[in-house]
């Protein structure tokens, strides 16, 4: 994905929080991984516009999205939410609503639910308030995914997007090697 793109599309936080280049990313397995879901469900919500990588998109066959920190981050928000049971478009509504809010210390913000809405909570008296009326359920403290990520990421390997063409030459050696078979 072009910056222009990542700009179309609204990176969900505007600041610059990521501890990496932000030309550095990670694979979509190694994100998987990271976030803890599936490779299926990552391409899904890559294909449909939930969380497209930042670093670098695919543009066809054989290139490798590159998702960044941040992208890694939002997916395992994601995953948490589906795994309380939230709906994937009410988890839709909730990553829009944070992209267009943005924050400047993610490690304060707190998403409550109450298994229908996610709320967006950036004090302990606004947690107080939701739990006071009854409205919140569980919560996910940004600050807490975020250094499990971090830790996370650490041992596992990254590329710069740069390195977009030497994957290219990857798949032009794949192809001369795929037409020298069908010659031969």
């Amino acid at each position: 994905m072009a910056a222009g793109e990542a700009e179309e599309q609204g990176l969900l936080f505007t600041d610059d929080v990521s501890p990496l280049p932000s030309d550095q990313g990670y694979r979509g397995p190694t994100a998987c991984n990271a976030a803890g879901i599936t490779y299926r469900q990552l391409d899904y919500w890559a294909r449909t516009g939930l969380i497209e990588p930042s670093v670098r998109g695919a543009t066809g066959s054989g290139t490798q999205r590159l998702y960044s920190f941040r992208d890694i981050l939002v997916l395992k928000v994601i995953k948490r939410l589906l795994d309380a049971g939230i709906s994937l478009q009410q988890i839709r509504t909730a990553v829009t609503q944070l992209r267009e809010r943005g924050t400047e210390d993610l490690t304060r913000v707190t998403l409550m639910s109450d298994g229908a809405s996610v709320y967006y909570c950036t004090s302990n008296d606004e947690v107080i308030d939701l739990l006071q009326g009854g409205q919140g359920v569980f919560g996910i403290a940004i600050g807490g995914v975020w250094r499990e990520i971090e830790g996370t990421l650490a041992e596992l390997p990254s590329e710069r997007a740069e390195d977009s063409a030497s994957a290219s030459s990857a798949s032009d050696e794949l192809a001369a090697r795929r037409a020298a078979r069908k010659i031969g």
